[in-house]
């Protein structure tokens, strides 16, 4: 698609920044579409914002599934994971009034970090099982769907109908509606599917780029991957959950995260439908297990601090964003070692 590195340096730069100016904008509009539709924050960032901040993952991912690409293709997209839970720990650092995850305590989020644990041991495990694929899919690529589905039907009834209530203190914010003076919400949706549009397509022009500075450059598609794109196609992530935070919509913030993180393994899913070789997990270099790895070690950290709810920890963050982020940062050292 680009010609030269420079072109491909050009685009990728360019793209990253539409990411960016688009993923800001959607939190405004979620926020806004999630009180005038009645769903609420924490639906509203599981089943409609987190799909639309992935879609950069998404058209990245299978650009490198459909181009042969597949350690470009899983590095992306776990790495991405893993940098999401990161922006949630650095989300928590913004947010100085008390722990992010105290103040947003729900048990819609609990089942949410639970759910994402079970969902990332799937592909771990068809990457370390006998390589098996039925028309060219492994078999656990349906299985990822399924459980997806059911898992988010497990949430849907967690929100519903609560079998367990956080204990509200003078530090948690509950969502509650705000007043939007301007605009109807048919104007919200059109705002909310233009920008999703705008984010896909950067994500693909941004993945077009990578391979040409990856095969350019010399680097190795697991850091190109698993550093640079994921973390520009995870910026909408970023920027919305700042967003959010801004707004006070923390519920949103903290379930955008991990919908988002949920839905990326229907992004997985889709590469090994993609990928031409039969399965991708089997085509893959064992460091992409790291990324998947540090990802379920991140969450369960996660899930620990928000079961616990410290009010203030080291500099008003819990223990959990200290933990994630030093967990990230060393895994990010081992990673950029071996590329």
């Amino acid at each position: 698609m680009f010609s030269s590195l420079t072109t491909a340096i050009i685009a990728f730069t360019i793209a990253s920044i539409v990411i960016v100016t688009a993923g800001s904008r959607l939190a405004r509009v979620a926020d806004e579409l999630a009180d005038r539709t009645g769903l609420g924050e924490a639906l509203f960032g599981i089943f409609l914002l987190a799909g639309v901040t992935s879609l950069p993952d998404f058209a990245a991912t299978l650009s490198a599934s459909l181009d042969s690409r597949p350690d470009l293709a899983m590095s992306n997209v776990m790495g991405s994971m893993a940098a999401n839970l990161v922006f949630l720990g650095i989300a928590d650092i913004m947010y100085r009034k008390a722990n992010l995850e105290h103040a947003a305590a729900s048990s819609t989020n609990l089942m949410l970090a639970a759910l994402l644990i079970v969902l990332l041991a799937l592909p771990l495990l068809a990457i370390a099982s006998p390589p098996v694929s039925v028309w060219g899919i492994h078999p656990i690529t349906p299985v990822i769907t399924a459980a997806y589905l059911f898992g988010l039907h497990l949430v849907r009834t967690t929100d519903s109908k609560p079998m367990w209530f956080p204990r509200l203190t003078r530090q948690t914010v509950p969502d509650k509606p705000g007043h939007y003076l301007h605009g109807g919400l048919a104007q919200a949706w059109a705002s909310f599917i233009i920008l999703a549009a705008i984010t896909g397509l950067a994500g693909w022009v941004l993945m077009e780029g990578a391979k040409v500075i990856s095969d350019e450059t010399g680097l190795s598609d697991t850091l190109i991957g698993g550093l640079f794109t994921a973390i520009a196609t995870s910026s909408p992530e970023l920027v919305t959950t700042l967003a959010a935070i801004r707004r006070n919509a923390l519920t949103l913030a903290v379930s955008n995260i991990f919908g988002t993180n949920c839905f990326n393994m229907l992004v997985i899913a889709s590469a090994d439908v993609g990928y031409p070789g039969g399965s991708i997990y089997h085509d893959i270099t064992p460091i992409q297990m790291t990324w998947g790895l540090v990802s379920i070690l991140m969450t369960a950290i996660l899930l620990m601090g928000m079961v616990r709810r410290q009010r203030y920890g080291i500099g008003k963050i819990g223990f959990e964003s200290a933990l994630m982020l030093t967990v990230y940062a060393v895994a990010l050292t081992i990673v950029m070692a071996s590329g």
